[in-house]
């Protein structure tokens, strides 16, 4: 799958999780995809909250990887800076 393709069925299962994070105050958008690692941003109540990183793993992650071929993480976008310096030094970059 061509990067433009696996983008748009990113953001489109996305569209799919959003309802449930907006019933709690929260949301989610994408901002990039590199090396199989979607990167979100996280809104509203979802922003601090002790229990994102379950909703990203156990979540947001899961229903991405099952849905779009290729995805085989998600992260914060804060953290993508550390995820790259991390997969530069394994020499996966």
């Amino acid at each position: 799958m061509e990067n433009e393709e696996a983008i748009k069925l990113i953001k489109k299962t996305l569209d799919k999780i959003r309802p449930f994070l907006q019933r709690d105050g929260g949301d989610v958008s994408f901002d990039s995809y590199e090396n199989g690692i979607v990167y979100i941003n996280i809104h509203g109540a979802c922003e601090g909250c002790a229990l994102i990183n379950n909703d990203i793993e156990e979540g947001i992650e899961v229903i991405l990887m099952e849905e779009c071929p290729g995805v085989v993480a998600v992260r914060l976008a804060s953290d993508k800076a550390a995820v790259q310096e991390a997969m530069k030094k394994a020499g996966q970059e």
